[in-house]
């Protein structure tokens, strides 16, 4: 199976400071589903910018969509976001904008009629349990309803990578299950998944995933008391 997305021996520093990951070699295989867990601190949010490209490596190589990241121009980025889905931890969901609107913005971004736009926005809404939600803006809502609206906007487009940090961690155990089904459904459809999670009954009840554990800036062997553990994807 091809990758999506390959590291060979990245490493991430901000700055002049310490490197925050070393040397993680990591193949993500198109159409994958990937648990990447690890304690606070262990720079799980560093990987992900790199994921999603808010960050390049320091130093190593990576390629995304077949592309060697070095070698592409920055004008090449924004058509490469617009290939990946996030699901940040703390929403970041435009305040102006309504539940629909801020669901329906990666669909008017990529230039579709907005005849196309209305019917996957309100049954994406309906699916989260936020069809009655949606003209309410971002500070009307509760922390559990901006990230399902965050959910929601980041899978509304089908993305080819999608990358959520702590996606279930402000809803209850049956919403966490209904956006587990929701992410299930999207891979079945093709998108690679990477999700960053503390929520090991999410993983356990995630048939075939893959699990990356990040320690420290490195990638090493998964370790924990899991029911039947996802294989591993990469090693430090």
């Amino acid at each position: 199976m091809s990758a999506i997305v390959e590291f060979d021996s990245v490493g991430l520093r901000y700055g002049t400071g310490a490197e925050v990951l070393k040397d993680l070699d990591l193949r993500l295989p198109r159409g994958g589903f990937t648990y990447l867990i690890g304690p606070s601190g262990a720079g799980k949010t560093s990987l992900l910018k790199l994921l999603y490209l808010a960050q390049r490596p320091t130093r190593g190589r990576m390629r995304i969509f077949g592309e060697e990241l070095s070698a592409a121009p920055r004008d090449a980025m924004p058509a490469f976001r617009r290939r990946i889905g996030v699901v940040f931890q703390d929403f970041r969901l435009v305040q102006h904008l309504s539940a629909f609107d801020n669901v329906a913005l990666p669909l008017r971004l990529a230039g579709r009629d907005e005849a196309d736009v209305i019917g996957p926005v309100r049954e994406l809404l309906a699916w989260v349990g936020l069809a009655d939600r949606a003209a309410a803006k971002p500070a009307t809502l509760s922390g559990g309803e901006q990230q399902r609206v965050a959910i929601a906007r980041a899978v509304i487009a089908h993305p080819e990578l999608l990358v959520a940090d702590e996606p279930t961690g402000n809803v209850d155990a049956d919403m966490a299950a209904r956006l587990l089904h929701l992410f299930e459904s999207l891979n079945r459809l093709g998108t690679t998944i990477l999700v960053a999670t503390h929520d090991l009954s999410l993983i356990a009840a995630t048939k075939g995933a893959e699990l990356m554990r990040l320690e420290n800036g490195r990638l090493v062997d998964p370790t924990g008391a899991l029911r039947n553990p996802p294989r591993r994807v990469g090693e430090g």
